[in-house]
Formats: C-alpha cells, sequence, structure tokens
C-alpha cells in the first residue's frame, strides 16, 4: 500500500513539472516536436528509475537533470543537425488578465524578449530558461547542467549582457 501511495505521489509531483520541462526542452531543442519527444523520454527514463530517487528528492530538479542529459544525449547522437526553425519560447513569456492595450505591448514585448533568449548561445539559454523560466536556484540549475555553480553566475551575466544589447532601443529610432 504504501508503494502505492509513493508512485502515486510520483506521479502527481513529475506532473506539476510536464509545463515547465516543455519549455526547457523547447528552449533547447528549438523544435516542437524534438521537444515533446525529448519530455517523453525524460518521463519514461523518470519512471523507470523512480524507486531510485528518495522521497526527499528534488524531484523537479532531478526530471530537469533527466531532460538536460536527454537533451545532450540526443546533440551527440545527431551532431551533424541542427534545430533552428522554430521561435516559440515567447508563448511561455505571456501573462494573463489584461487589458487589450496591455496585453499586445506585454505580447509585442514578450516577443522581442523570446527571440532575443532564442538567439542566444546554447549554454547562455540553457542558464536563462532554468533561472527566469524556472526560477531554479544557481546551484540547482549548476547540479542540471552538471557544471559549477560560478560557471551558471557567469553565463547569466554574460546573457543579461548580449540580452540588454539586442532589447536596447535603436538609437536609429530616436526612442530611449
Amino acid at each position: 500500500m504504501q508503494d502505492r501511495e509513493n508512485e502515486e505521489a510520483f506521479r502527481r509531483e513529475a506532473l506539476r513539472c510536464l509545463d515547465g520541462l516543455y519549455g526547457f526542452a523547447l528552449a533547447l531543442a528549438r523544435d516542437r516536436s524534438t521537444a515533446e519527444d525529448l519530455v517523453q523520454e525524460t518521463f519514461l527514463r523518470a519512471l523507470s528509475a523512480r524507486r531510485r530517487a528518495s522521497t526527499g528528492e528534488n524531484i523537479r530538479g532531478w526530471l530537469f537533470t533527466i531532460l538536460h542529459n536527454v537533451w545532450r544525449n540526443e546533440v551527440r547522437r545527431r551532431r551533424p543537425q541542427a534545430h533552428e526553425d522554430a521561435n516559440e519560447l515567447g508563448d511561455n513569456l505571456a501573462t494573463p488578465d489584461a487589458g487589450p492595450e496591455e496585453a499586445l505591448e506585454r505580447n509585442e514585448r514578450n516577443g522581442r524578449l523570446g527571440e532575443a533568449i532564442e538567439s542566444l548561445p546554447r549554454p547562455f539559454r540553457e542558464v536563462v530558461v532554468l533561472r527566469w523560466l524556472e526560477e531554479f536556484s544557481y546551484r540547482d540549475i549548476a547540479e542540471i547542467l552538471g557544471c559549477p555553480a560560478g560557471t551558471v553566475m557567469s553565463r547569466l551575466a554574460r546573457a543579461r549582457a548580449i540580452l540588454r544589447r539586442r532589447l536596447a532601443p535603436s538609437s536609429e529610432t530616436g526612442e530611449r
């Protein structure tokens, strides 16, 4: 009976992470179909290995780590191919309950931000998505990506600088 309850609790917690996992997969793969495959493979691996996860373990972080590892394996396997055709991150940045004009402005701003994030080099894009969209701590991101926390902070600082430059109002239009 206890095993069944633990399994149900695990499944509920894992399903709560589904949208975040898909968003991260989409940021990595830049392709809806590939992102869906990555999330599916992540869940298959997590379900088969769930007994190895301790009860108090950070299931969310564990799932993101699995997804990142699945992605890295996929990149190694498909090295010659590139997935550069989707620009979908802006969909994850919109917020509801605004008036039409506010919503339009926010959608335009989010679209520019999504495009700017999408254009970041992969290591920077990974930390931005995990920190800003998924709200992981630096330590959690370091564990997910398998790198030191200092590297995470450095990549995030560089990503912010790139995004500031890309999103700064154009001096040609006279905007400031």
